[in-house]
């Protein structure tokens, strides 16, 4: 509140004067003692903001021994928090500081002035008064001082006055004057802070796009520790022996290790159990893991090896140099014999690598490979990187996200075959893999057959069928930079509900179907690289039916035509319809036409991927695409859940087919996507010997190298994934020659079985 005091009003001394000086005081007494607590309080803030900015860098430079960074950024750290508690300490602290010291001390100096002439004023006017008549000295005495005092009081009353009047005007815009400075110290130190995360926000960005991939490759490890677990955890643990194999090749140079007992060499012959393993064409052991590993044979050359049975403990064997031996004790006799083994073949490895002055003898090439043609050409490998991601974006639609159009994009959804941007590619991974399955364009490896899917399919097919009502339903399709809930809402509604999808009457499915069946006959007929197809077996009949077929039911008497089918029945051949046309039977006959947008819609529409067809021998989609004889779109089944051991009546799955027409590259397909090779068809026959008995030595190679890595990734025990590097080297080459090079795969007739 602003009181001043008027100077007329001061010179009579009034009472109205004397309550205006008195509420001033009262006002100044209580303007100081506000001033001090907002002093001090600044002060408290400013050794607060101290405290904060040197945590701050304590938390900074924690950060950074977090991620081991050896460079030091000191430019910005903290400066932005030093001005503005720099002015703070200017606008706040000193300046009001100096008010207080300066203006009030001025003001209090006068008051003290002010009371003191006012006493002497007041006491010569009472000496004044009571000065007698009779005594002229005393009154003229008492005159003089009077005057010399008013005169002085008028002097020191008028400068308190202005005093008070200075005080009361400058404290308004001495307060505002600190107040709007330190105002502005804020503008400077968040104008700053903005200016700091402006630039940050490339690298921001930047962090985001590898946070995501960070999120992909943890969700992906999470999957796979999984799924290593429960397959550990399925696992008969009853007997605990672990399997031991010898390994000659092993990367780290350790052929086999595992804990054994070792008979010390002192008197007391004490038995202590230590990790020993062959390495380096030695035999050594350690207590613990960070110990030096102790030599027992520097040599293994120079040794041999036994069975201990004539001392009191079980499963000893001793290993004996020319200098000395070492009695050790497995756990089981089993691990007695798998040690004893491997010190043998560890021995025998020695000699060798010495005889062939120290050079491994290179395994694999002594492997056979069948008719396996390389050409003398270097091998082609899986795509990845730039080379995958141009292939795919040049396809037409595919150079923007196929669900909100943002262009460029990096992923892909594998079993729909579009690209999406990393936005929509993490909607897509939240919806799961029986919706989408998202890979990397950039990261990830592309195998052939799979990168020859994205190109048979992409955006504009997809979208095509995914939204074919959706601008009749008014729906708005997401764009580029819309909040992500929506494009979630969008995506969920396109993919999982299938919102926007038009479903066919039951004539436009049936024409479909018919369509299908016809262009598969066309492409039968008119393929050149496929093997011919096998005629319609000889009708025979079930056991126990009757031989008039009036009961019973008919066998491989039935040849399914565009539109329904066709069967023999006493002697006269009959024509049926279909039960019912459906998406899953558009699904069998599109897989056979090797018509994959097709097969999409079908999916779309709700066709179960494994759908069995009960009135031709309960083959399966897969089946049918075996016998339409194209790698990819057995691929896209497989990708989309197809079952790759499911049979049909004859007990025959889809490597049973694959063999029986001679197409060596869905056989290797199927043999990566673990088909069991040893299931029998009703005639107790395996593919392996389909594969003999037609003499394919391609296919026959693949068996046989299934069969025999699946017996190394069995003895190599739980853990194994990898299997034999022959077995992945000859399979990466068919794969490629299956997408790339098919003639070459296409040298035998197909298998057909003979019929009794």
């Amino acid at each position: 509140m602003k009181i001043t005091v008027d100077f007329e009003e001061c010179l009579k001394d009034s009472p109205r004067f004397r309550a205006t000086i008195e509420e001033v005081e009262g006002d100044v007494c209580e303007l100081e003692s506000k001033l001090d607590k907002l002093v001090k309080l600044c002060i408290g803030m400013i050794d607060a903001g101290k405290a904060y900015n040197a945590a701050n860098k304590q938390f900074v430079n924690g950060i950074r021994e977090l991620a081991q960074q050896s460079t030091k950024d000191e430019r910005r750290q903290g400066v932005p928090f030093l001005i503005l508690f720099d002015q703070a300490q200017r606008s706040i602290k000193t300046q009001l500081q100096t008010f207080v010291k300066d203006d009030l001390r001025k003001f209090k100096e006068a008051k003290k002035q002010f009371d003191k002439v006012s006493e002497e004023k007041e006491a010569a006017l009472i000496k004044n008064a009571q000065a007698p008549r009779n005594k002229q000295h005393e009154v003229e005495e008492a005159t003089n001082i009077l005057t010399a005092t008013r005169k002085c009081f008028r002097h020191i009353v008028l400068d308190y006055v202005l005093q008070i009047n200075v005080l009361q005007s400058k404290r308004r815009s001495e307060i505002l004057k600190s107040m709007l400075s330190f105002m502005y110290a804020h503008l400077t130190f968040f104008h700053q802070g903005y200016d700091l995360f402006s630039e940050l926000q490339p690298l921001m960005k930047q962090l985001g796009g590898q946070l995501d991939q960070l999120v992909v490759d943890a969700a992906k490890e999470k999957r796979d520790m999984e799924q290593k677990h429960s397959t550990i955890q399925q696992k008969d643990f009853s007997n605990d022996d672990t399997k031991l194999e010898y390994n000659v090749d092993a990367d780290n140079g350790i052929a086999m290790e595992g804990y054994l007992f070792k008979r010390a060499s002192n008197a007391f012959k004490t038995w202590n159990r230590r990790w020993f393993s062959i390495q380096n064409n030695q035999l050594v052991y350690q207590k613990k893991f960070k110990d030096n590993p102790t030599v027992v044979v520097e040599d293994l050359r120079l040794c041999t090896v036994k069975h201990c049975e004539d001392i009191e403990r079980r499963f000893c064997f001793e290993v004996v140099s020319p200098t000395k031996s070492c009695m050790m004790q497995a756990d089981s006799e089993k691990l007695r014999q798998a040690w004893i083994k491997a010190v043998q073949n560890s021995i025998a490895t020695a000699f060798r690598d010495k005889g062939d002055d120290g050079e491994k003898l290179d395994r694999k090439s002594s492997t056979s490979t069948g008719s396996l043609d390389s050409g003398g050409e270097p091998k082609e490998r899986s795509l990845k990187g730039e080379s995958a991601l141009q292939k795919v974006l040049a396809i037409p639609g595919n150079s923007c996200c196929c669900d909100c159009g943002q262009p460029d994009p990096r992923w892909a959804s594998i079993n729909l075959g579009i690209t999406l941007c990393i936005q929509c590619s993490g909607i897509h991974r939240s919806l799961g893999v029986h919706f989408s399955k998202v890979r990397s364009l950039t990261l990830d490896t592309w195998e052939p057959e799979l990168l020859k899917l994205m190109c048979e399919l992409g955006n504009r097919v997809i979208n095509q069928i995914y939204e074919a009502r959706r601008e009749e339903l008014g729906a708005r399709k997401p764009q580029s930079g819309d909040p992500r809930h929506e494009v979630e809402a969008y995506i969920k509604a396109k993919y999982v509900d299938r919102r926007f999808i038009r479903r066919p009457s039951d004539e436009e499915l049936r024409t479909k179907v018919v369509s299908l069946s016809k262009q598969e006959k066309r492409l039968s007929s008119s393929s050149e690289h496929l093997p011919p197809r096998a005629p319609p077996p000889t009708p025979k009949l079930r056991p126990g039916s009757n031989v008039s077929g009036q009961s019973g039911q008919w066998t491989d008497n039935s040849v399914f035509q565009p539109w329904g089918r066709l069967e023999f029945k006493n002697g006269e051949m009959a024509f049926y319809e279909p039960k019912e046309y459906s998406p899953g039977l558009q699904l069998f006959w599109a897989s056979c036409a090797r018509s994959l947008p097709d097969m999409a819609e079908a999916l779309a529409h709700g066709a179960e991927v494994n759908w069995v067809n009960t009135e031709d021998e309960k083959r399966t989609p897969l089946i049918m695409a075996v016998q339409g004889g194209s790698l990819v779109t057995c691929e896209f089944l497989l990708q989309n859940a197809a079952n790759v051991n499911q049979q049909d009546a004859q007990g025959r799955g889809p490597l049973h087919h694959a063999t029986m027409l001679g197409h060596t590259g869905q056989v290797c397909l199927f043999l990566k996507r673990g088909a069991n090779q040893n299931a029998a068809d009703i005639d107790e026959k395996t593919p392996l010997a389909m594969a003999v008995e037609a003499a394919n030595a391609d296919i026959v190679t693949l068996l046989r190298l299934a069969k025999m890595n699946e017996e190394m990734r069995e003895a190599e025990g739980p853990y194994s994934q990898s299997g034999d590097e022959t077995y992945q080297d000859i399979f990466q080459d068919f794969t490629h020659m299956a997408s790339n090079d098919p003639e070459k795969l296409n040298r035998y007739q197909q298998y057909e079985p003979q019929r009794p």
